[in-house]
């Protein structure tokens, strides 16, 4: 039974005052942690004294150690602790790159609910013990969901979707995955603006921005989330909108993990039947038209805002082809928006009309789990010579590496119409720094898998070389626009101050309101934090 205080803590009220609360002392955590239900009388003695007396965070293995056998003690059904066991493989078994999957925690803990979500959050500032969250684990680099001897806390048992009265809004737990709303979500002909590869996380997706199918109608994931639940550092369980603590609300879309833990998410949804959707798979001496193609699509791409195009250029088979992934946000067949596209002959056409959730699973076909991933992005104006600069520099750079094991390198292009950038700024705006007048964009998105740690370092050069030359190139011609889209982004590039000055400045006031003693920048070390350096310096040298 919750008692009175612990309710009081997920209003945001009584004892904590909110976001106001800073636990600054072990004996004010456990105060906490009693509210939650916790019988405190059986924690071991600790000489830490909260987060406080960890200013560096220079958290002993021993502190983990301690703090995992706690949360056996408190959470028996739900803490993995025993690291050679089969449901610890199955868990590390179950991130989408070979990175996060090598990276191993102390312990695992998979709440299943806000409260116990709050109680391992507050357990790990007792024990200084640093610590990762977990919702689909479908970042690329080693850190972004995982934390090497520390404690991961993975939010899949947080799995509920509810719809209000008129099913306006879905209430969806951030341990979800897409093709789980989806399938919840089709029997009523609604949807909500979500990801697009089947077994992609709710969390990380949305707050990190979250492109959609039906993005040029709606705008992201981020812009359509109407209310957050989160965990804040003090435990405290709060809601954020629009009305209630707004500035978090805005920091919230597109921040990343730099705030609060998110426990769920209130979507607005829409109507929504089956797609017309699939691939055409077009020959190397295709590629010169298919940019062209595929610029023109972009130029035009507001005039529909159902339309949506994914393009590749990609390396299989000793061949450079191009591949138009489409999606139309009905059953139409063949659109006029993609007649350019259907009107060229192919290698393969799997054009059809399809349920959503079949959408998302032929999406997970080529983003396998188990291999060696790298995303690196950038962002452009649109013009015909950027596309081409991409596409010569992409087949170059990565034609040194076609020896690798596994080596399956892709160029990834999508558009950013100026209809999706005034869908940013509904409910205040999101953070990413982007506005209308930036006019229509491009957004590029390297995507290399491989199999075998020992082609790192090439093959991360590469892509490291792609991006600079690409970079110095829409300088040099007025064409760069300095944001990255965190879901793309390498471990080796700054994404926050990629939003602007003063809206990274915003961020850090946030964050510093919302978590005084900066307990989701110290004890949560991974992804992207709010500092100028990226999570890693430098990126390796083939040479």
């Amino acid at each position: 039974m919750v008692s009175a205080l612990a309710a009081a803590i997920v209003l945001g009220l009584g004892l904590f005052n909110g976001v106001d609360a800073q636990l600054t002392t072990a004996a004010e955590i456990k105060q906490a942690l009693q509210a939650n239900g916790l019988d405190v009388s059986k924690l071991p003695s600790t000489s830490q004294n909260g987060i406080a007396a960890a200013s560096g965070i220079n958290a002993a293995p021993q502190h983990c150690n301690v703090l995992c056998s706690v949360l056996a003690g408190f959470f028996p059904d739900q803490t993995i602790t025993s690291q050679e066991s089969q449901l610890f493989a199955n868990w590390t078994g179950s991130f989408w790159s070979q990175q996060q999957e090598a990276t191993t925690p102390r312990c695992i803990f998979q709440p299943s609910s806000s409260i116990e979500v709050s109680s391992g959050l507050l357990l790990a500032q007792l024990f200084t013990c640093p610590f990762a969250i977990k919702s689909g684990g479908h970042a690329a680099f080693s850190g972004s969901s995982s934390v090497q001897n520390g404690l991961n806390i993975d939010l899949s048992k947080l799995n509920a979707i509810t719809l209000n009265k008129d099913h306006s809004v879905a209430s969806i737990g951030a341990g979800n995955r897409w093709v789980d709303v989806y399938n919840y979500l089709q029997p009523y002909n609604i949807s909500v603006v979500g990801g697009r590869v089947s077994d992609i996380g709710v969390g990380g997706l949305t707050t990190g921005g979250g492109i959609s199918f039906f993005s040029q109608i709606y705008g992201w994931a981020c812009d359509n989330v109407v209310n957050y639940q989160v965990v804040l550092a003090s435990g405290a369980v709060v809601n954020v909108n629009p009305s209630s603590n707004p500035d978090l609300y805005w920091a919230l879309r597109g921040g990343g993990n730099n705030f609060a833990i998110v426990t769920r998410f209130d979507l607005s949804t829409h109507s929504q039947g089956s797609l017309w959707s699939g691939s055409l798979i077009y020959t190397p001496d295709k590629s010169t038209q298919m940019i062209d193609i595929f610029y023109n699509y972009g130029v035009n791409a507001a005039s529909d805002p159902k339309s949506a195009v994914i393009m590749n250029w990609a390396y299989a088979e000793g061949l450079f082809l191009s591949v138009a992934d489409l999606e139309y946000a009905d059953s139409t067949v063949n659109p006029p928006i993609f007649q350019n596209f259907t009107n060229v002959s192919t290698l393969e056409n799997t054009m059809a009309v399809r349920t959503l959730p079949e959408v998302t699973e032929m999406f997970k076909q080529s983003n396998p789990n188990g291999l060696r991933e790298s995303y690196w992005t950038a962002t452009f104006t649109l013009t015909k010579d950027m596309i081409t600069f991409l596409v010569n520099t992409f087949e170059e750079e990565s034609s040194r590496a076609v020896n690798a094991t596994g080596y399956t390198p892709a160029l990834v292009l999508q558009i950013i119409s100026t209809d999706v950038l005034t869908q940013m700024q509904k409910n205040g705006g999101n953070a990413l720094g982007l506005s209308p007048s930036d006019g229509t964009l491009l957004l590029l998105n390297l995507s290399f898998m491989w199999g075998d740690i020992a082609d790192d370092n090439l093959i991360l050069d590469i892509l490291g070389s792609i991006t600079s030359k690409a970079i110095a190139y829409g300088k040099a011609n007025g064409l760069y626009k300095e944001y990255l889209y965190m879901n793309y982004a390498s471990q080796y590039q700054a994404v926050l101050p990629s939003y602007g000055s003063a809206n990274f400045a915003r961020l850090q006031s946030v964050s510093k309101k919302y978590d005084p003693l900066q307990v989701f920048q110290r004890l949560e070390p991974g992804y992207f934090k709010l500092t100028e350096q990226p999570p890693n310096a430098t990126y390796p040298s083939s040479s």
